[in-house]
């Protein structure tokens, strides 16, 4: 039930980001903006084939979290007709209890900057803070129930994609932000 309970978090922080037609705007950035990611594949499949398992193996959160021997499950599926948003979740277990969850939302067909939309998780999430060191900006908050959770995202094969971990809230950004890194560089 709480494995449950965190994908669904996590899935909530991901739909959050986007759940107008049109990302939020922000004010323009002295940074670049992102191009999309160059991938093994021209074509467009290759946003649709992000897998959060793959991206984010179950032997990196358990060096993060100093848990020996976690599992990596693959969660369910939850796409959501109101913003485009299709999300895969991998949630991490130890002996059959959930330790966090990593969840890969990809808005296809949907035309969004990374910074925009880590920007409007921002906006929606009381209490959020950024977090240094990712190129298009993240965004760390612990939320009511409890669980903390650290959100990025990037253009993969020129679609939209926001990527985040949730875990507990003991969960720091400083443990999350190199699992969120490892899981973007991986797409």
């Amino acid at each position: 039930m709480r494995t449950l309970a965190v994908v669904l978090v996590a899935f909530a922080a991901l739909t959050a980001c986007s759940s107008g037609d049109e990302p939020s705007k922000t004010p323009p950035s002295s940074k670049p903006s992102s191009a999309p990611k160059p991938s093994s594949s021209a074509d467009p499949a290759a946003a649709a084939s992000l897998d959060p398992c793959k991206l984010l193996p179950a032997a990196a959160v358990s060096k993060a979290l100093f848990l020996d021997n976690l599992q990596a499950v693959a969660g369910p599926v939850q796409d959501t007709t109101a913003n485009g948003g299709k999300a895969r979740s991998c949630e991490y277990q130890l002996n059959g209890k959930a330790a966090g969850a990593l969840a890969v939302t990809r808005y296809e067909g949907r035309q969004g900057k990374p910074a925009e939309m880590v920007a409007s998780v921002k906006k929606g999430k009381p209490g959020a803070k950024d977090v240094a060191g990712f190129p298009d900006g993240a965004v760390y908050y612990v939320d009511e129930q409890k669980t903390a959770t650290l959100a990025s995202a990037e253009l993969v094969a020129g679609t939209p994609v926001l990527v985040n971990y949730t875990g507990p809230a003991k969960m720091t950004p400083e443990q999350m932000a190199p699992l969120v890194k490892q899981a973007l560089d991986a797409s």
